[in-house]
């Protein structure tokens, strides 16, 4: 995974994997592989998943040429709750997006190292899988 700043400001960790390299078909292949990776963790807690391009077509936005599929998966690792602030954190997501021939799964980096590991753990574990 390559550690990246979106817009200078905030830290991405991103996975390009070709579809060659794993057997998900599809965005929502992904998105399963990630959902039951959120539900085997027990720090973990899945919320939900959003349709990203669906949301964007349905307002008249703009869709960059070349996504066929743009979805997140929504969980929460909330192992404790400190103070209000952390809320702010909270929930996680993964973003995957789908090209012709790759996929682009992101997700910014968590306040928590642990997080961070097992997020890339999971995002790693799509290769040749």
């Amino acid at each position: 995974m390559e550690q990246t700043h979106f817009n200078e400001k905030y830290p991405v960790y991103e996975a390009r994997i070709e579809k060659n390299e794993t057997t998900a078909g599809s965005c929502q292949d992904v998105i399963a592989r990630l959902k039951a990776d959120i539900e085997a963790d027990e720090r973990t807690k899945f919320i939900g998943e959003f349709d990203h391009i669906e949301h964007t077509r349905n307002i008249g936005g703009d869709i960059a040429e070349g996504i066929l599929a743009a979805q997140h998966v929504v969980f929460c690792f909330g192992l404790k709750l400190p103070n209000a602030r952390v809320m702010a954190v909270r929930p996680r997501s993964i973003g995957v997006t789908e090209f012709d021939d790759h996929f682009i799964i992101n997700f910014l980096e968590p306040p928590m190292p642990m997080a961070t590991e097992a997020m890339e753990n999971w995002v790693k574990a799509l290769r040749n899988a």
